[in-house]
């Protein structure tokens, strides 16, 4: 998987500047109403197919990488909506960045999502509740994560955290920087 998804050629750049800008268009959706807008996910999903085909030795590689990594994101995300702790856009949205980046790449950019998505909600937490308010809140959310300080979180809510910026991370850095997970890991080791 060490080979770029996005080789250094302009039209494969291009390509990658177009996910990465989609991307970056969910993310200031999301910060700003708390939703991302489905044609976005459409685009980025359609787009995703057409460039794992073109990228692909036969149509029907390029269908089973992008269509892979399409279910390979929808289902590791899922679970996480069907206890509320995360909105169907957020994994509409992972699920549509996995065409782009087949199974293994999709992987990897859900762990990274997963380690930035810890990361920005503790940033969250405390720029929403300050130092003190971040301990009670975080030793609250292990008991009922959807709600925090005696406020119920919904999806429209501004105290909602935007998941899909750390998604979006997740998927930009797996995409731009193939094993990175792998050379973190093994650097610390």
């Amino acid at each position: 998987m060490n080979t770029p998804l996005f080789p250094p050629f302009a039209s494969t750049w291009l390509a990658g500047a177009g996910f990465t800008g989609l991307l970056v268009c969910a993310c200031v959706f999301d910060v700003r109403t708390r939703r991302i807008p489905n044609p976005l996910v459409a685009a980025l999903l359609v787009t995703g197919f057409a460039y794992s085909v073109a990228q692909s030795t036969s149509v029907s590689t390029g269908l089973l990488h992008a269509g892979g990594g399409s279910f390979l994101g929808l289902a590791l995300w899922l679970p996480f909506y069907g206890f509320r702790w995360m909105g169907a856009g957020d994994v509409k949205l992972f699920a549509a960045a996995g065409a782009w980046l087949g199974p293994m790449r999709t992987l990897e950019g859900a762990l990274i999502a997963a380690f930035a998505g810890g990361v920005l909600a503790a940033l969250w937490m405390l720029r929403t509740y300050g130092v003190a308010g971040t301990a009670v809140a975080a030793s609250m959310s292990v008991r009922s994560p959807r709600t925090v300080v005696n406020h119920p979180v919904d999806a429209k809510s501004h105290r909602a955290i935007p998941y899909g910026v750390a998604l979006s991370v997740g998927a930009t850095l797996a995409a731009w920087f193939p094993d990175m997970l792998a050379r973190v890991l093994n650097a610390a080791t």
